[in-house]
């Protein structure tokens, strides 16, 4: 449930060690530097349990740094109480946006599910954020360039509607 003035937002891909911690940093640093961090609840999540417990993937966390970026959040996985606890649940690919429905205990609760790419502002092309995780160092670029875009265009269309 949304607390009055605060926007909760909940960023979710496959394993929450490369896109969604990375989308949940750089939100945070964005709305840092905006000053209205104490406007929102950001967290990110994984559809599976696999990672667990760990910090994002190293390569990711490596980028980050160097566009300036902590990621440092560890992962977790996506609970049933996420639905009631987020009043925006954001995924990062077709694939989990359907988990996500399937997940949803109510219709109410699927309503809070978007996708990151109606967010892109500058990649009108794009329909997903890719997982780099089998990919090399340009792929971490893609994804951070796509999430700086979507995170932007995220916070504007949410600070509007304060």
């Amino acid at each position: 449930m949304r607390k009055k003035g605060k926007h909760s937002i909940l960023f979710v891909c496959l394993g929450n060690i490369c896109r969604s911690p990375a989308a949940e940093g750089i939100l945070r640093q964005m709305a840092e530097q905006q000053g209205v961090a104490q406007m929102m609840d950001i967290d990110s999540a994984g559809i599976g349990g696999w990672h667990v417990g760990q910090l994002p993937d190293s390569r990711m966390r490596r980028h980050g740094m160097k566009h300036g970026y902590d990621f440092c959040s560890r992962a977790r996985q996506v609970e049933t109480a996420d639905f009631e606890r987020f009043d925006m649940i954001v995924a990062m690919d077709d694939d989990n946006y359907a988990n996500l429905m399937r997940m949803a205990p109510t219709i109410a609760h699927q309503k809070k599910i978007c996708k990151m790419a109606a967010f892109f502002r500058h990649h009108p092309n794009c329909n997903d954020v890719p997982d780099p995780y089998y990919d090399g160092d340009q792929g971490f670029e893609d994804v951070i360039e796509l999430l700086e875009d979507a995170c932007s265009e995220l916070l504007a269309q949410l600070c509007v509607n304060e």
